[in-house]
């Protein structure tokens, strides 16, 4: 079983971390897995900076941009990882956009997903058809499972076809807005949260954009497995470094 389906299995609330691989400085990307893992991290996505990053908000953009500067690019990242196994265990997952994938084709980048363990994708410009049509054998060939998105403007019927074809959990985007925009939820979130909860989908959902801190932690995780923060640890890496990492995490105090 996939290591992102046996955490899901675990009887609490999951939180996930996003940061951009070679951000703030080159070979930060290893070092950051391994303290936020020390730290109690449920999960890690690893963003793929891409030049032209459109659901991502300013925090994110410029930390792609930063990370694009250093020399970042897929094969050096590939490299950091080679031996991550031998030290984290936790799900890695990689989020970014499909081109630079495409680019150095699908197979071969799934294979080498699959080699250093990496668990699952998540490429919000994939559409589900194209996926479905072409490169859910490949993903499946490789163990990879790749991760869907919703937001509050997609139909019951999209989202049941979402869920149908995943197997794992569906990233429930809490607004129709780039990444790190919102500060809070307000009765339309939380409508929407509830409105997904009981349409007792077979995939366990994780909330993204605008959590970044408890209050907000807790309110996407009333009605989800779990919720994912971005933006805000960004900002943290940003104004004080690595170093800021434990505290960060324990502000959040996630609770089962």
């Amino acid at each position: 079983m996939n290591r992102i389906q046996l955490k899901l299995q675990e009887d609490k609330k999951l939180l996930s971390i996003y940061f951009t691989a070679g951000y703030p400085a080159i070979d930060d990307t290893v070092p950051i897995i391994k303290e936020l893992e020390r730290n109690g991290v449920d999960m890690i996505e690893i963003g793929l900076p891409f030049s032209d990053p459109l659901a991502d908000g300013p925090t994110i953009q410029a930390s792609s941009t930063a990370a694009l500067k250093n020399g970042m690019h897929t094969e050096l990242l590939f490299q950091q990882l080679q031996n991550i196994r031998k030290s984290v265990s936790i799900p890695l997952i990689l989020m970014g956009y499909f081109n630079p994938v495409l680019q150095y084709g699908v197979e071969a980048f799934c294979k080498k997903c699959a080699e250093i363990g990496i668990d699952g994708l998540i490429l919000p410009d994939l559409p589900l058809d194209v996926y479905l049509e072409y490169y859910e054998s490949i993903f499946k060939k490789y163990g990879l499972i790749n991760v869907f998105l919703i937001t509050p403007q997609t139909s019951d019927e999209r989202i049941q076809q979402i869920d149908e074809a995943s197997n794992g959990f569906i990233y429930m985007v809490s607004s129709a807005s780039t990444t790190g925009a919102i500060e809070g939820f307000g009765p339309e979130q939380k409508a929407y949260f509830h409105r997904i909860s009981e349409m007792n989908l077979k995939n366990p959902q994780i909330v993204g954009f605008g959590i970044s801190n408890a209050q907000t932690f807790a309110q996407a995780t009333e009605y989800a497995k779990g919720a994912i923060i971005g933006s805000a640890f960004i900002k943290t890496l940003t104004q004080k470094g690595a170093k800021s990492i434990a505290s960060f995490i324990q502000s959040l105090n996630p609770t089962s």
